[in-house]
């Protein structure tokens, strides 16, 4: 009975501890130091481990590296097609004409430049978590101790105080927005609505031990627009909503994410769908044509890529919030991997097993950029309207820009794609001569 008690006043006192140095500040949007001195300790830390790790190497593995270098596993020869085809001479066939697509094969087998960004970004030194020390070995006895002391602090004292952070705020978002939710349509309802949503996020982002720099905030998105961001994880949303309101548009989840999905619509106007079905596609479009039009609504989150990418890309953006008219508000998110990898991989990891591996990394740091409101112009279509706005994204957020839809992440490349790539390569044999 004793250690009962005993126990129960030591929950107490943690849940305690957590709700006024913590939780109380974070609703309020005050800062007690306690996250910057963390972080100035981790930085501190890692700087030591790299000096560490760059002295334990020896100079022939430096040269000859293990790990794959920002420029990918292998080096490639950019030459485009065309180029390529034009220095065939001659009408006739010769067998090493077929060398460089030989080339370009095994290329795409060992490494293409579509796949790689749905798997983990590579760290060019170790940040002292487990699941990034591929090619690690053992160096030093003092770097050992510090990285099991760091298991220590991560596993013992911040998974359970973010554990604890992260079950206050979803139950507090969705216990908030169910009450909320009850309420009649008014000024009153919404304006509860947005408290709810702010406060429930700032502490959502106390328990990723979230560090965020927002940029140029006189840009941020207006009532009546469109937000449109590049897409990592789930809490790009989180991030986002940290600074400011939004009503959301997104793919329908299932198990914890269905549950905050249902709770959080029942209070704010946002928009969840089945992407397979071509109904709800339809729907959505009407729905955000509705919304843009009236003005005092909170502006529309839209991740237009449709799928996690891994923060070193962005890649197609899907032309349906383009299409619909309004302001665009583009917005641009790049996470430091150094201390930890928020790239979510859904069909690796379910959302529990994701959560888990982001409460036991160092912390989630990121940067986040208002960029310009832009418009569509009188010659532009969505399509190109859609890539203006992903060429913007990519240069502020120094993130490689790429043609391919995200869709490859599940399914297949289309038929109507390879002809069209079959096409193009005839008619640049047709014109250099090299048929007919």
């Amino acid at each position: 009975m004793e250690v009962v008690w005993a126990a129960g006043q030591v929950g107490a006192a943690w849940l305690a501890a957590v709700l006024g140095l913590i939780v109380l500040p974070s609703a309020l949007g005050v800062s007690l130091g306690i996250s910057e001195v963390y972080m100035w300790v981790l930085v501190k830390t890692l700087e030591w481990a790299t000096i560490r790790l760059q002295k334990g190497v020896k100079k022939p593995q430096l040269q000859t590296p293990q790990t794959p270098t920002a420029n990918g596993i292998i080096e490639r020869d950019e030459t485009p097609m065309e180029k390529e085809i034009a220095l065939l001479h001659g009408a006739d066939f010769e067998f090493s004409h077929i060398f460089y697509f030989c080339r370009k094969g095994f290329e795409a087998i060992v490494e293409d430049e579509v796949t790689q960004r749905f798997s983990s970004e590579e760290l060019l030194s170790w940040n002292l978590l487990t699941r990034t020390n591929v090619n690690f070995h053992y160096i030093s006895l003092r770097l050992t101790v510090v990285w099991v002391i760091g298991v220590i602090v991560r596993y013992c004292f911040l998974l359970p105080l973010r554990f604890t952070l992260a079950a206050i705020g979803i139950t507090s978002m969705i216990v908030g927005t169910t009450v909320v939710g009850q309420l009649p349509n008014s000024s009153v309802k919404n304006y509860l609505s947005e408290v709810v949503h702010l406060t429930c996020s700032r502490i959502l982002v106390r328990a990723l031990s979230g560090t965020i720099h927002y940029h140029n905030k006189e840009n941020r998105p207006q009532k009546g627009g469109i937000c449109v961001a590049n897409h990592t994880s789930p809490i790009d949303a989180i991030i986002l909503t940290n600074d400011g309101c939004y009503a959301m548009v997104g793919q329908v989840h299932g198990g914890l994410m269905g549950v905050i999905q249902r709770a959080t619509v029942k209070s704010c106007p946002h928009v969840w769908f089945e992407r397979s079905e071509m109904k709800d596609r339809h729907l959505v479009t009407k729905r955000l044509r509705e919304h843009v039009a009236d003005k005092s609504k909170l502006p529309i989150l839209i991740f237009p890529e449709g799928t996690c990418i891994n923060n070193t890309s962005v890649m197609m953006f899907k032309k349906g919030s383009f299409e619909i008219g309004g302001t665009i508000y583009p917005v641009a998110i790049k996470y430091d991997p150094q201390f930890g990898d928020a790239f979510w991989n859904s069909s690796k990891y379910n959302i529990v097993s994701y959560l888990l591996r982001i409460m036991t990394s160092w912390a989630i740091v990121c940067n986040v950029w208002y960029l310009p409101p832009m418009v569509r112009k009188e010659d532009e279509d969505a399509v190109q309207f859609a890539n203006r706005v992903r060429s913007a994204i990519a240069r502020q957020g120094g993130l490689t820009e790429l043609p391919w839809d995200g869709g490859l992440k599940r399914a297949k490349v289309k038929d109507t794609f390879k002809e069209e790539q079959q096409k193009n390569y005839s008619k640049m044999l047709v014109r250099n001569g090299s048929i007919g």
